[in-house]
């Protein structure tokens, strides 16, 4: 009789297992450990909170660890809670990010940074975007945009987004938008995004729609800013019926005497 074979148990993979916290991902638990929430984080950093989420699911965050640190420091030592305390004392350790200069440029040019959905100024000005999942849902924190700049009288503008094939007026044409031809962004995927409401140009007026009607537009849309823009496209004869916006950007403001 053959003796059988002893086998050695397998080892288990640790691919399936969560990876070690990095830097920053375990100095930004410690702040939610102490009260703060990962969009506090984001705020403190200068950053938008998705980024945050990233220093835990995708090992990023290594260039605020510096900045990280000394938020933590100065929470832990009481010396300062407040949320515009803490941004002051990241402030110093946080590097603006940078391109590589283009062709016949002698400095590195800044780059951009996403930011934050919904934007407040002093004064009558605002913005708010929402991408395809949020339009989908009635883009509900567009509508305090268009009813803001209405209660005082202001105008509106907006960009939208959606597949070159769904417009049906081609970009640059003065019917579709005057001014578009500097207001168009061509995207990669086959996307496009067009602004409307922009200034027709030098000594030509600020722009924009009027707020007011547009937030009788929105009411008479149930509220669902991103399908009365659709609505206005589709009838002004710019978009197809049947398109689908992938983003919105809604912007108000007062114009000053």
């Amino acid at each position: 009789m053959t003796p059988r074979k002893r086998t050695t148990p397998r080892r288990r993979s640790r691919r399936g297992g969560r990876p070690p916290q990095n830097e920053a991902a375990r100095l930004t638990q410690e702040l939610i450990n102490a009260g703060y929430t990962k969009k506090q984080v984001a705020d403190i950093i200068g950053r938008d909170s998705s980024l945050v989420s990233q220093f835990f699911t995708k090992n990023k965050g290594a260039a605020f660890v510096d900045a990280l640190r000394a938020v933590v420091q100065e929470v832990q030592a009481g010396a300062a809670s407040r949320i515009d305390e803490l941004k002051r004392i990241a402030a110093p350790s946080i590097t603006p990010r940078t391109r590589r200069p283009r062709p016949g440029e002698t400095k590195p040019r800044k780059a951009a940074v996403r930011k934050k959905d919904v934007v407040e100024t002093p004064g009558h000005s605002s913005m708010a975007r929402a991408a395809k999942q949020h339009i989908a849902s009635g883009a509900s924190r567009l509508r305090p945009v268009i009813e803001r700049t209405a209660a005082v009288g202001g105008n509106i503008a907006f960009t939208v987004r959606a597949k070159k094939s769904a417009f049906l007026i081609d970009s640059g044409r003065r019917d579709d938008s005057p001014g578009l031809r500097r207001g168009v962004v061509q995207r990669k995927d086959g996307t496009e995004e067009r602004a409307y409401g922009k200034s027709l140009g030098a000594g030509q007026g600020p722009g924009g729609f009027d707020a007011r009607e547009w937030k009788d537009r929105v009411d008479a849309a149930g509220g669902d800013v991103a399908a009365a823009v659709k609505n206005w496209l589709i009838e002004t004869g710019r978009l197809r019926p049947d398109a689908v916006l992938s983003h919105l950007e809604i912007r108000g403001w007062k114009t000053t005497d």
